[in-house]
């Protein structure tokens, strides 16, 4: 596909974005701007209704409503007409999206760690104990370690170091 990956949502959209073909690069293009992962956020909490996230996340209405919308679109969220007058409609989190709090409990790690003084709450796991999360491997349970990690390419035309050249070194 050469520099270009196309990119196809669950509603059947496509967009091409450039650079390697990287899941990373196509979940960052759904839900990697901050008021689409605090509006899933607040959903994940319980907090369904278009006020609630709005007032939780401080993001601007207008760039909220957008945000939904394109969560929607892409398999993320669902909504549902709680009110017919006026229409009001309340958001719940799909399969995808579920999927998603496992993402959003790493960056709280990751930020309770190095972007915040002190943690502004916590997850009580149900074995008593804050929860910690750890990335394990399913087939062995072992913890992960990037550094025993090897990457395998499989996108043709691609290395780890980019993308392959031909003897005239043009891609």
């Amino acid at each position: 596909m050469g520099l270009i990956t196309q990119l196809r949502y669950s509603c059947g959209m496509r967009e091409e974005l450039p650079g390697r073909p990287c899941s990373v690069a196509a979940a960052l293009n759904l839900v990697g701007e901050k008021w689409a992962l605090l509006a899933v956020r607040e959903i994940a909490f319980g907090n369904r209704r278009f006020d609630a996230i709005a007032r939780n996340t401080g993001a601007p209405r207008d760039r909220l409503a957008a945000r939904l919308r394109t969560l929607e679109a892409a398999g993320v969220v669902t909504r549902r007409l709680y009110s017919d007058h006026p229409p009001r409609y309340e958001y719940e989190l799909t399969e995808a999206g579920q999927e998603l709090r496992a993402v959003l409990m790493a960056l709280r790690s990751w930020g309770d760690k190095w972007a915040v003084d002190a943690p502004s709450s916590v997850f009580r796991h149900t074995c008593g104990h804050d929860l910690d999360p750890a990335v394990i491997c399913r087939h062995c349970g072992g913890d992960v370690d990037p550094d025993d990690l090897r990457l395998r390419v499989l996108v043709p035309g691609w290395t780890r170091e980019g993308p392959v050249q031909d003897d005239d070194g043009d891609t």
